[in-house]
């Protein structure tokens, strides 16, 4: 993640949103959410914020900040997003996170200009008490992001609750355990295997049983208790 320490005074107001439109290397859509995207990697990080469960509200291009730059022109920068935490729960930084995502190809031959908008973004962030972030692909395409993609659907499938607690006792009991061994713990055929396995993926998403999903997720990864 790209930060800048030192910030050059500015004039900074809220004002409002860019809208999404059509952009190099952009595709644009729309979240189940209803958070629109420009592009593929803003997707893939509002993904991420969906599965994270600390996260409260995450709000696309929230606020255009105005700037002036060294040379005394004033500007206006929209970031691409405000993640907000919830209260109930206790994320590593409670601090409300602004953020830029962008690939790195961007930042090509314009970092002067990005420059500027950064300690722009970083003082507004700083004087609300927020943090400021510039996410690139290296943050976001890595294995946790392709197991994500292959729960989140998971953790929209209604079950019977009896099965779900009962395959959570089984893993109470054995304390740590594979995909794999769980189920052929609990069943003897084929079928009823098969048919708990959209169950252990359903518990993980909902993030009831643990697992290390930065590493890629099979049958034979390790998966423990959160009892």
């Amino acid at each position: 993640m790209f930060t800048l320490n030192t910030i050059k005074k500015s004039q900074l107001v809220s004002g409002p949103v860019r809208e999404i439109g059509v952009q190099v290397r952009s595709i644009t859509g729309t979240m189940p959410n209803g958070n629109r995207y420009e592009s593929a990697l803003e997707r893939d990080f509002m993904l991420l914020m969906d599965f994270d469960l600390a996260v409260d509200v995450y709000t696309p291009q929230p606020l255009t900040i105005r700037y002036q730059d060294r040379d005394g022109d004033w500007h206006r920068y929209t970031p691409d997003g405000l993640v907000e935490w919830r209260k109930d729960l206790k994320p590593h930084d409670p601090r409300p996170l602004l953020v830029e995502i962008k690939y790195r190809e961007a930042f090509q031959g314009e970092w002067r200009v990005w420059r500027e908008r950064m300690r722009a973004a970083r003082r507004y962030a700083e004087e609300r008490g927020w943090q400021f972030l510039v996410i690139t692909e290296r943050d976001i395409r890595n294995p946790f992001l392709d197991n994500v993609r292959f729960l989140l659907p998971y953790r929209r499938r209604p079950g019977p609750v009896q099965t779900d607690q009962w395959v959570l006792d089984k893993l109470t009991e054995l304390i740590e355990s594979t995909p794999q061994e769980l189920i052929e713990s609990l069943y003897q055929d084929k079928w009823n295997r098969a048919a708990l396995i959209p169950v252990v993926w359903c518990l993980l998403a909902e993030r009831r049983i643990g697992c290390d999903l930065t590493q890629p997720l099979t049958m034979q990864s390790t998966l423990w208790t959160l009892r």
